[in-house]
């Protein structure tokens, strides 16, 4: 038995027969960690102590014949910028190195309520900035696909973890894509929820009106047991929405009901020939098992990513901000000197705390936003987002769900995009409109191309998580 690979149904019904335990389970995912992490690179952090106590009592609790929830005892791993208490959280930034969470996140809340065994915190672009998460202040991750190859980002060490089998499933957070690309990049899956649909309290924010906390996992059925959990309303959260939820359980969509569109404007050039193939035959096999294909038009998907790299680095200037060096981040107050000035404290912390992307990131969203550029880039971005929101609403009135690819290529080596941002940034032409919508989406694994993992994306309407959930399930099924 090989517990590296086992899905979280697969290890609750071993825990729950007592054919294994959550001790076992948990040493099986560290000596795995020791073995390869060395390589990959997938932790910042591990919490070993805490773990193996943590699933000591679980078994506890089975060895008296309690019912155990379908989270308790089995692995997982945390994305650095979501804040579990007592536990460094540094978003892998040098300016938060040495900063330890004083509280959990809502979403760390609901794990701990279901005694979920936290192995550690992964690596990430800093402050989730980034598609591939070499912008880690404290090195990158590789592809346990690939070694030679990034593993997308910016939850890249989350995607790395699960796929190497360092945890069972992962948290990541999405932005534009972090949850999605690496997913496909790393050839599992990855589920970004609707906006609101996850608390963000105790998520370093990077983009408040973008953001989104999801799971990363071996299949469909993973990342729907986990979102059931973490989904929810939060009063500390008032961005977070109050309603009603189907249950994954309940009845399943029936193939012959669904309607799929599938986007003209998303299979242009630029789009890897492979790739193309390999979902058009999904959407075959989708046809001939009954389900209705119909193209479709996003019309201003094409100014996407040119209005999401206005809104997000504004988002960003103000929401790093607060790591001054006074109240948040590493100082280069010398205690020992007399001061000079505040803003030479500001400028010396920050420029030493903060990374390049970090850096052109805050510097592009303070241009945006200043006098006489405000209404020239911000003001027409947020039009555009409205007209992006308004393509997926008339689209969703026609069909149910929407197929994309995930990345327009599959994952590419180190350096190769480092030294020209803007095309790093192309490799989230297909996901950015998703977060500016604030609509659900899914990354599920494909045939491979030239033996590495690709992705293909699902998109559902807003808050219809769970009915993308269950598309994605056949979908998954049909791209095996």
């Amino acid at each position: 038995m090989n517990l590296k690979e086992l899905t979280i149904k697969q290890a609750h019904e071993l825990l729950e027969k007592r054919e294994v335990t959550s001790s076992e389970l948990t040493r099986a995912h560290f000596d795995e960690i020791k073995k390869n992490d060395g390589d990959i690179h997938a932790f910042l952090s591990l919490a070993e102590e805490e773990a193996i106590e943590s699933a000591k009592k679980v078994d506890a609790r089975i060895s008296k014949g309690e019912p155990i929830e379908m989270l308790a005892g089995i692995p997982v791993a945390i994305k650095d910028n979501i804040l579990i208490r007592d536990i460094k959280a540094t978003a892998a930034s040098k300016i938060l190195e040495n900063y330890t969470a004083p509280y959990d996140a809502t979403v760390i809340k609901k794990l701990k309520e279901e005694e979920a065994v936290f192995v550690g915190k992964t690596n990430m672009d800093e402050f989730a900035m980034g598609s591939s998460t070499e912008n880690s202040a404290f090195g990158p991750t590789k592809n346990p696909a690939a070694l030679d190859r990034v593993p997308g980002g910016s939850s890249g060490g989350s995607a790395a973890a699960v796929k190497a089998g360092f945890s069972v499933y992962a948290l990541g957070s999405d932005t534009g894509g972090s949850i999605r690309q690496p997913a496909g990049f790393c050839g599992v899956v990855g589920f970004k929820p609707s906006y609101g649909a996850v608390s963000r309290h105790g998520l370093m924010a990077m983009a408040s009106s973008l953001d989104q906390i999801g799971p990363i996992t071996k299949c469909v059925d993973d990342a729907a047991t986990v979102f059931e959990i973490i989904r929810g309303v939060d009063t500390l959260d008032s961005t977070s929405a109050d309603r009603e939820w189907q249950s994954y359980s309940d009845k399943p969509v029936d193939i012959e009901e669904i309607k799929f569109g599938v986007p003209r404007e998303y299979f242009t050039h630029g789009l890897d020939p492979e790739i193309e193939k390999n979902i058009k035959s999904v959407i075959s096999k989708l046809e001939k098992e009954g389900a209705q294909i119909e193209e479709i038009s996003l019309p201003y998907s094409e100014w996407a990513l040119a209005a999401y790299y206005i809104i997000m680095p504004a988002e960003v200037s103000a929401n790093l901000a607060r790591f001054d060096g006074i109240k948040y981040g590493r100082s280069k107050i010398n205690k020992n000197e007399k001061l000079q000035n505040l803003l030479n404290i500001y400028l010396e912390s920050r420029g030493e705390g903060f990374g390049a992307e970090a850096r052109r990131r805050i510097m592009l969203g303070t241009y945006v936003l200043s006098a006489g550029y405000y209404d020239a880039y911000y003001a027409k971005a947020q039009k555009v987002r409205r007209l992006i929101k308004q393509d997926f609403t008339h689209a969703f009135k026609e069909v149910d769900a929407i197929i994309t690819p995930t990345s327009p290529t599959t994952a590419f080596k180190f350096g190769e995009k480092t030294h020209d941002p803007l095309s790093m940034y192309l490799a989230d032409i297909y996901t950015v409109s998703i977060n500016l919508a604030g609509v659900p989406a899914i990354s599920i694994p494909i045939k491979e191309v030239n033996g590495l993992p690709a992705g293909l994306q699902i998109i559902g309407n807003n808050f219809e998580d769970i009915k993308l959930l269950k598309i994605a399930k056949i979908v998954e099924d049909m791209s095996k």
